[in-house]
């Protein structure tokens, strides 16, 4: 076992699971009894997890799910009203948006190298739904739903929606979901563009699985490239953008990986790449 999965496991609570096998890190929401709300701890955790599995250089994909009913039903909205959650008149007036922000779940998982796939057992509401949009792929259980209720709650996608959302499916399509609050079925969120793929319930986390691995066989070095120059190409014109193409096309030809990639292509079998 590699000494950053030792040290996530030794600081992982019972409400934020972490696993890593074949090259996969498997992170769980784990608070099925409050449908895997969010609270402070959990929020300070799940990010720590998400920058020890984008730091392993033995993970190569990342899946994010929960256990139970739901994936996530948002901030813990029964502890604010207690005034101790996130989102409690305490929390509120001591919140830094220079610090808090910036290691925020949805900030960290937009910023991450390495792939991520969110495993949607059950529903998204709130700053689960943020949380969702920020990975790559999202992959459904038949029974999931999304639900965009940020404004019948008096708020707003306060972690990433207004931003996802018009990228996502366009500023009509966001602008009617994010103005009506509506929730939508795994379906709807299919044939809409937020879901990639949905499945049965009972084979979400195979499905996934399947998906990660698939990810997880090819040079990470190459599909880590690959997603920072998407991420780069948002905000970048054309011809920036294929100037920063062509740079890490020649760091990565220096590659042992890329040697392998060509080499097993030619003797038609299965790469056996190691990221250097």
């Amino acid at each position: 076992m590699s000494e950053t999965l030792a040290q996530a496991r030794a600081d992982q609570s019972d409400e934020v699971l972490y696993d890593v096998a074949g090259g996969v890190a498997i992170i769980t929401l784990n608070r099925p009894e409050r449908l895997n709300t969010i609270s402070g701890p959990m929020l300070s955790l799940l990010s720590k997890l998400l920058l020890q599995a984008d730091a392993d250089p033995e993970v190569r994909c990342v899946i994010l799910t929960g256990t139970g009913r739901a994936f996530c039903a948002g901030l813990d909205l029964v502890s604010a009203t207690q005034g101790s959650g996130i989102g409690s008149e305490s929390q509120v007036s001591s919140i830094s948006v220079d610090l808090d922000l910036k290691t925020a779940p949805p900030t960290v998982i937009f910023n991450m190298n390495k792939p991520t796939i969110c495993a949607l057992n059950g529903a998204a509401a709130g700053y689960g739904l943020d949380t969702a949009l920020g990975c790559d792929i999202r992959m459904m259980a038949q029974g999931a739903k999304l639900a965009a209720a940020f404004v019948k709650r008096g708020i707003v996608p306060e972690s990433g929606g207004t931003w996802f959302l018009p990228r996502l499916i366009g500023w009509s399509k966001a602008a009617e979901l994010i103005f009506t609050g509506r929730t939508l079925s795994a379906a709807e969120s299919l044939e809409m563009g937020l879901a990639t793929h949905v499945v049965p319930d009972a084979e979400l986390m195979t499905e996934a699985r399947k998906l990660a691995d698939e990810i997880a066989a090819n040079a990470p070095l190459a599909v880590q490239s690959a997603k920072r120059l998407m991420r780069m190409g948002l905000n970048e014109t054309f011809n920036d953008h294929v100037h920063h193409v062509y740079l890490q096309f020649l760091q990565l030809i220096r590659t042992g990986d890329f040697r392998e990639g060509m080499t097993s292509f030619l003797e038609k079998r299965p790469a056996d790449f190691h990221g250097r």
